[in-house]
């Protein structure tokens, strides 16, 4: 059964056959029979979460034209069916369908999905919330070459779920919770470049659930093969980088989520933007990188090692 909802293409009890042939008519509709679309992007995520997330692809996908398949996986008993709804335009870099599962079909999405995706692109699976134990080995994370999770959107556990997505890293795979210290990186780096000196020790103040803040302490030591003790703050996030040295000690602190002081021996006090950035910004920065996260597993495997050895 087709029908018509707010400028989109409804599907019931549909197949993805019937996807596929919606979005020919949706672009045709569109005037677009060519959307210059870069990459299949995969959501998959809960009923409740879907509208939220397809939000922050949609304004992703202004950077990043996608073919969006927003994949709800429902109660996986009894007889299986397929609801859709698909459209382009409004507000959308490419294609979007949000993809309702239910029934015996659940255990079999890839299926779906697989029709779906474009020739000859890459594909991103993102899981918003509540990622699989191994990301690589989900059905759906088979079929990309990138996969995205995010351990701070968690409802529980934050910091054992990163652990455990470390424990299954496999190329491909990063976190959103890497994907936030972009800027608190290159700030550390950059103060190094102006300070070439020695670091001794270092220390990360964060909020006490961060697992941004145990993947800064883990890149830390493995980047400067010295020891980082971990301190608990108000937050909101990471308020505070310090990095011993024989000089003295440079320092990055934010209390507000927006502005930092970066402090250095020897130079006054100066502000620095470090703005907490939003999932919109942190999910169109992984999509400019497809390829694999050298860095990144090497922090995985540190954070492993420094857990183990706790």
């Amino acid at each position: 059964m087709t029908t018509r909802w707010s400028g989109m293409i409804e599907l019931e009890n549909t197949t993805a056959s019937a996807i596929a042939a919606a979005f020919v008519q949706a672009r045709e509709r569109a005037g677009s029979p060519a959307m210059g679309m870069v990459m299949t992007l995969i959501i998959v995520v809960p009923d409740d979460d879907a509208d939220a997330a397809m939000a922050v692809a949609q304004q992703a996908s202004h950077e990043h034209p996608a073919r969006v398949l927003g994949v709800i996986l429902g109660d996986g008993r009894g007889t299986g069916s397929v609801d859709a709804r698909v459209g382009t335009g409004d507000g959308w870099g490419g294609e979007t369908a949000l993809i309702r599962l239910r029934g015996q079909v659940v255990k079999y999405a890839e299926s779906v999905v697989l029709p779906l995706l474009l020739p000859d692109s890459p594909v991103v699976v993102w899981w918003p919330t509540d990622p699989p134990e191994h990301p690589s080995e989900d059905p759906l994370g088979a079929l990309a070459k990138r996969r995205i999770t995010d351990a701070s959107a968690v409802n529980r556990g934050k910091t054992t779920k990163m652990i455990d997505l470390c424990s299954a890293y496999s190329p491909g795979d990063t976190d959103l919770s890497w994907t936030r210290l972009t800027a608190w990186r290159a700030l550390l780096a950059a103060a190094l470049d102006q300070h070439p000196l020695k670091v001794t020790r270092a220390s990360v103040s964060a909020e006490r659930v961060s697992p941004s803040a145990e993947l800064l302490v883990a890149w830390l030591n493995d980047r400067l093969r010295v020891p980082v003790e971990r301190h608990t703050s108000e937050g909101p996030g990471i308020t505070e980088v310090m990095m011993e040295t024989r000089k003295g000690p440079i320092t990055i602190s934010r209390s507000d989520g927006k502005l930092a002081t970066f402090s250095s021996p020897g130079r006054p006090d100066r502000p620095v933007a470090l703005k907490r950035r939003g999932l919109p910004e942190l999910l169109a920065e992984e999509l400019r990188h497809l390829d694999e996260d050298d860095i990144y597993a090497a922090v995985t495997k540190r954070l492993l090692h420094l857990e183990k050895n706790q």
